[in-house]
């Protein structure tokens, strides 16, 4: 039974980013992102669905050094994880597992500037 205090799921999910312009150049160019048009001072907001992906400046001070998030897993659906893996590559993006066959399909983990962890898999229809 759902109840007014249930929490119904993820809505809105944002990273905290020591570099704001770096992180959001490398979402854009090398992950293949596309940012929003209206996004709030200090944050880039990207269109993904179901739920929308951000980047932001620091609620509080971030670690100067070694990677973000980690214990976080973070997946993104794409319509073919083998080409956005090869297109990663290309745009000299670093990738942290190989492309596999998984639980949601096939998949891979590459990593963003700050160190996250962002695993790719193939949607499915």
């Amino acid at each position: 039974m759902t109840t007014t205090t249930t929490p119904i799921g993820p809505d809105f999910i944002a990273l905290q980013v020591r570099d704001l312009d770096a992180s959001r150049k490398f979402y854009l160019e090398v992950f293949g992102f596309e940012a929003s048009s209206h996004c709030p001072p200090g944050a880039v907001i990207f269109k993904t669905e179901p739920i929308p992906l951000a980047l932001r400046v620091p609620l509080r001070a971030l670690p100067e050094a070694g990677p973000l998030g980690v214990g976080m897993a973070l997946w993104i659906a794409c319509a073919d994880a083998d080409a956005l893996h090869d297109l990663i590559v290309q745009r000299g993006g670093t990738i942290l597992s190989p492309l596999a066959d998984g639980p949601f399909g096939r998949f891979f983990a590459a990593a963003d500037p700050d160190g996250y962890a962002i695993t790719f898999h193939t949607a499915r229809g």
